[in-house]
């Protein structure tokens, strides 16, 4: 791959091409979400609101926030339920609590079944009621606490003084019993609300009226991540993966896929491009043994990072390309014209072309082909042939074979007179071949007619 962008055509050539190692991928990582899901058991969450009357501070719901969750209200919750084996420190990490709007505590319990995470939710949120309750009484002081009942009693005794007076004034004879009526009426109301305002600044009363609004509900779900998304996250994880590994590995490929890098490795010129008909094993590297049957199940040996091969028109107008590379080779050649050809080893393409290179040739020049190893190139020394003719395809071998490939013609005293790139085509149907040819052959008959006629 060149510095271009990835586009979705790269992801749909890696998913065509490599689609049983992906599938086997994709379910690896399957097994691996389903194996993990294995050591982390379900688990299932609820949750009970407590509501807090009054007027609340941010900051003091967050300090609720805090005492709900806090060791004191936990182990007296795990004291009460007495699960077996299941202490104050391990509930802990299993309760949470959060603010609310609304002056609203919501107290979340996570367990191992449905039941057990109502019960937690349920029984921590009474021992956070009872507990703000108990420190509410704790904190109260005595005398400030005597005083206000003191108050209270005083209205109590003056509201029924005024009640006497009313009683025992004028019953509304005249204007001036009227108006001490009304008096005494309005001081009575002043009194109430002043009861009531003080019965409402009353710190013990307010927090006294935390309540749990109502129970638990029982959770039909488990909490995420769940079995199945542990199975699907695993998978599309291994995928992605291996996506990833095959771009990246295809951005780091230093193989030459543009003529100029080939020519500049081997330091000679390009006679020409020829084409191949694309078969199913051309990019399929030959090979025995538990490894390559490995890679063959895989799909591995196919090259993905190849473009797909264009359409071809006929046999005539590949057997031109052929052709010419002949000519060109006899007229630079001198007599008598022989050749070495050389082909990478494992290079299917470029044997193929050598092939039909030899059969075009028809013994003018005299093409004698030779595999050699990009690992170990070792060229046959030169006997009469005018040069080596190296015959490869694009993007197969790096700078460094090819390089090693040249050096070897040069020890074995062959000149490089040229290189042959070869390359993959579609061939047309038999079927629609004959059908083009059909088609075409009315036209020509007709014109011929007319040519008859008119003479």
């Amino acid at each position: 791959m060149n510095d271009d962008t990835i586009r979705l055509v790269t992801i749909g050539r890696i998913i065509r091409r490599r689609w049983r190692l992906l599938t086997i991928l994709a379910v690896v990582g399957a097994l691996v979400g389903y194996g993990t899901s294995l050591l982390f058991p379900p688990r299932y969450t609820t949750s009970a609101s407590v509501l807090l009357p009054g007027a609340w501070e941010e900051r003091e719901l967050l300090t609720q926030q805090e005492v709900a969750t806090s060791s004191v209200v936990v182990d007296r919750a795990a004291a009460t339920l007495n699960w077996p084996g299941v202490s104050g420190n391990k509930l802990r990490d299993q309760v949470s609590a959060t603010a609310a709007n609304g002056n609203i505590i919501k107290i979340s319990g996570t367990a191992d079944t449905p039941k057990r995470a109502q019960q937690l939710s349920d029984q921590v949120a009474q021992q956070f009621v009872t507990f703000a309750a108990r420190v509410v009484d704790d904190n109260t002081d005595p005398e400030a606490t005597a005083q206000l009942e003191a108050l209270r009693q005083m209205v109590v005794q003056t509201n029924r003084r005024i009640t006497d007076l009313a009683d025992a004034a004028d019953p509304g004879r005249t204007v001036e019993s009227v108006q001490s009526r009304t008096e005494l009426e309005k001081l009575r109301t002043t009194l109430q609300e002043a009861i009531t305002k003080l019965d409402q600044a009353d710190p013990a009363a307010k927090k006294a009226n935390m309540v749990v609004m109502g129970p638990a509900a029982r959770p039909t779900g488990e909490t995420p991540p769940t079995r199945m998304q542990l199975i699907v996250a695993g998978a599309l994880l291994f995928f992605l993966l291996a996506v990833i590994s095959h771009l990246t590995a295809a951005r780091m490929s230093r193989r030459l896929r543009t003529p100029p890098e080939i020519i500049a490795a081997l330091g000679s010129t390009l006679l020409g491009t020829v084409d191949v008909p694309g078969q199913r094993s051309t990019h399929r590297p030959g090979g025995r043994g538990p490894r390559a049957r490995i890679r063959r199940l895989l799909g591995v040996d196919i090259r993905w990072d190849l473009p797909s091969p264009q359409t071809s028109g006929d046999e005539a107008g590949r057997q031109i390309r052929y052709r010419r590379v002949c000519a060109r080779l006899r007229d630079q050649l001198p007599t008598p014209r022989r050749l070495l050809v050389v082909v990478p080893e494992g290079d299917e393409i470029a044997r193929r072309a050598a092939g039909q290179l030899v059969a075009e040739a028809e013994s003018d020049p005299l093409l004698r082909v030779v595999g050699v190893s990009v690992s170990q190139p070792l060229v046959p020394d030169r006997d009469n042939e005018s040069g080596a003719l190296i015959v490869l395809s694009a993007g197969v071998w790096t700078a460094v074979e090819l390089a090693g490939i040249a050096q070897a013609c040069a020890d074995a005293k062959h000149e490089v007179v040229g290189i042959v790139l070869a390359g993959t085509v579609r061939v047309r149907s038999t079927r629609s071949a004959g059908r083009a040819r059909d088609a075409a052959t009315p036209v020509l008959a007709v014109g011929d007619n007319a040519k008859g006629s008119s003479g």
